[in-house]
């Protein structure tokens, strides 16, 4: 049945499931939003290795492991528009949402992320960071 009725019902509930889908791969921000964002970009040394890549967003991910980690994004170059202002020539980035700074330098020194260094640097030719404190 194709009546109007039946399908704004179907666009309303879908609507509403995309919207619950966004909210939930959003990070846990809670009452008190974090006040440190810890955004990481990589550039991979074999930019074209689908398995370097793979290897990389999963150690990556494993960070979301770490007490505290608040949140989490890992994401690979967007297609975007081309831009001037716009840099897709990395291969993969993270952000890391902290409550404090002693929570990400907790973060640095954790056994995880030491681990995700020593089984992933080899696979990235260059990394920035970019950290920042809400004000």
């Amino acid at each position: 049945m194709n009546s109007p009725t039946t399908r704004r019902a179907f666009l309303a509930t879908a609507a509403t499931l995309g919207a619950a889908a966004a909210v939930s791969a959003a990070p846990a921000l809670g009452a008190t939003p974090p006040k440190l964002v810890h955004h990481v970009f990589f550039w991979l040394k074999n930019p074209d290795s689908k398995e370097d890549l793979a290897q990389l967003l999963a150690g990556i991910r494993g960070l979301a492991a770490i007490e505290t980690v608040r949140g989490i994004h890992v994401g690979v170059p967007a297609s975007t528009e081309k831009r001037e202002v716009v840099d897709n020539s990395f291969s993969a980035s993270e952000i890391l949402y902290f409550d404090d700074v002693a929570g990400q330098n907790a973060y640095q020194v954790h056994p995880l992320h030491q681990k995700f260094v020593a089984e992933c640097s080899h696979l990235w030719a260059k990394v920035i960071v970019y950290d920042a404190l809400a004000v």
